[in-house]
């Protein structure tokens, strides 16, 4: 017996060859070398009391600028210390760093950004105007200057200086798709009936616009690594007594006169290695992203 139903207007042998694809293609894409390679440096990094053979700390100066050999697998730095043993332990340093600025940065950046989408004209105009006058500063010199005024650099005040100074990108996004979302029915209906604004941003609006600025904040973990590399490269950042990979980077000076080109090389290699994993799935994301937006 024939089915009375028939899909019109597309042939059902092309809809078998379509399935298929359809549900194979949340994995299709996805750079897993970059996540491999993330995973075993941030589980490394997590791990690191179980896998360095020295105290990343002692200074051997029996056995300094010592270049990689059985006994010190990357070598030591022009004070004995165990690079193999710094680079998981300021590797840890460096990551914290990271996640922490991105969660600090990405909370401003919702809060911010809901409450100028839900603001009348005059105060979204406001509030965006003083977004482009800090978007106008580089980031970097307000890093320094807010880390001057704290005083010497630890890894929560970098943390919370690099957080505050780098949200301004994801809060505009956040501004748009709010403005886009304040005027659907549930939106309304739940103003309508006393939500509260954490109330509506939990249940209604974060869950639709997360999505779009997800590329956004894993890009602000690779930028939170650099700033505290870099600073700690210039010696404004990190004390050389914290392990980091920028600490271990602003040896570089001494490490050329003494010709220990480990010291440079193995760290930088980590560091770049670890932000060219991040960018990789930051450019998953955004074309995940964009595939979205064009079946819409």
């Amino acid at each position: 017996m024939n089915d009375p139903f028939e899909i019109v207007g597309v042939r059902p042998e092309l809809l078998e060859r379509q399935a298929p694809e359809k549900e194979n293609r949340w994995y299709q894409g996805v750079p897993w070398l970059s996540v491999i390679v993330l995973l075993i440096i941030a589980g490394g990094c997590l791990f690191c009391k179980w896998i360095m053979p020295k105290d990343p700390s002692y200074m051997d100066l029996k056995n300094y600028t010592v270049a990689p050999c059985r006994e010190f697998l990357f070598g030591t730095d022009t004070m004995g210390r165990d690079i193999f043993s710094m680079i998981w332990y300021g590797g840890r340093q460096s990551l914290f760093i990271g996640f922490v600025a991105t969660m600090i940065s990405t909370g401003i950046a919702i809060i911010f950004g809901t409450v100028s989408g839900l603001a009348p004209e005059w105060l979204d105009m406001l509030l965006m105007r003083m977004t482009e006058i800090l978007l106008s500063i580089p980031n970097l010199l307000l890093v320094i200057f807010l880390q001057a005024i704290l005083g010497k650099a630890n890894v929560l005040s970098l943390s919370l200086v690099i957080g505050i100074t780098s949200w301004t990108s994801i809060a505009k996004v956040v501004r748009t798709e709010v403005r886009q979302l304040r005027s659907n029915e549930y939106v309304v209906a739940a103003r309508c009936m006393g939500g509260g604004f954490f109330y509506i941003l939990r249940k209604h609006l974060a869950p639709n616009f997360l999505s779009s600025i997800m590329f956004m904040v894993v890009m602000n973990i690779r930028s939170a690594i650099v700033e505290e590399s870099t600073l700690s490269f210039m010696g404004i950042g990190l004390p050389l007594e914290i392990i980091s990979w920028g600490s271990m980077l602003s040896l570089s000076e001494k490490a050329l006169l003494t010709d220990g080109w480990w010291i440079i090389l193995i760290p930088g290699a980590f560091l770049v290695v670890t932000l060219l994993a991040i960018t990789g799935i930051g450019d998953y994301l955004r074309k995940e992203l964009n595939k979205k937006e064009s079946y819409l």
